[in-house]
């Protein structure tokens, strides 16, 4: 299963960006891990979005982990919404990624 985690700043982009090098070091892990398929900002810059692989047992509990270990979440500069996804036209291409 997949999932789409938007990310929404709740802090001034100052504040954001004094954790923004923890933040993408953390995305990378997940990046390495298999977790994480892409992420990145919005434009204008309010927030972000990351694609995500998660289990089909327990998708919401991924999602709540990634979240959870976030250093922007626990900075407290970023709201979280956490989406769990069942891609139909296209999961192929996604899989192979």
């Amino acid at each position: 299963m997949y999932a789409i985690a938007i990310v929404r700043y709740r802090r001034p982009l100052e504040e954001v960006t004094a954790h923004q090098e923890p933040h993408r070091a953390y995305l990378r892990q997940l990046k390495a891990d298999g977790t994480l398929v892409a992420a990145g900002p919005l434009d204008p810059r309010f927030g972000g979005l990351f694609l995500l692989r998660v289990s089909d047992a327990t998708p919401q509990a991924d999602l709540d982990k990634v979240r959870d270990n976030d250093p922007y979440y626990l900075a407290g500069v970023a709201q979280y919404e956490l989406l769990p996804w069942g891609p139909v036209i296209g999961k192929e291409d996604l899989d192979k990624i």
